[in-house]
């Protein structure tokens, strides 16, 4: 295979879990080429990493510690527009895909259903860049 074409790509990490955000380091840091620029459990810290490292694409959970990450989504999403969004969340209700989407999430995905899925979003973004 030739990788010459495969550019890689930065992923932030905000979930408020830490096992659980060591599972996605390490989904993830398996897929050539991708690397793993920050991390964050809550909106306030998430928001400043996410605009400082400016990744490729962001892995987030609606519940975070002290507040959710819709809200990052509304504060980043206006400001960095090219940023891909993928929610991970164990509250898959039709509102919050609704509102997620709404704010600028590109995926909505069910943590405890597609878990896995992160990585083939990922896998298939970084083909595209």
């Amino acid at each position: 295979m030739d990788t010459a074409h495969i550019h890689s790509t930065n992923v932030f990490l905000v979930e408020d879990s830490a096992p659980i955000r060591a599972r996605l380091a390490e989904m993830l840091g398996n897929l050539e080429g991708v690397s793993i620029v920050g991390e964050a459990e809550t909106p306030a810290s998430a928001i400043e990493g996410i605009l400082r490292t400016r990744p490729d694409s962001v892995v987030l959970d609606i519940r975070l510690t002290g507040g959710s990450g819709i809200e990052v989504l509304r504060k980043v999403c206006p400001v960095a527009p090219n940023i891909v969004f993928i929610m991970l969340t164990n509250h898959p209700d039709p509102q919050y895909r609704k509102i997620c989407i709404e704010s600028g999430a590109s995926y909505f995905l069910d943590k405890s259903a597609e878990f896995e899925k992160v990585r083939e979003v990922i896998a298939s973004l970084r083909a595209v860049h």
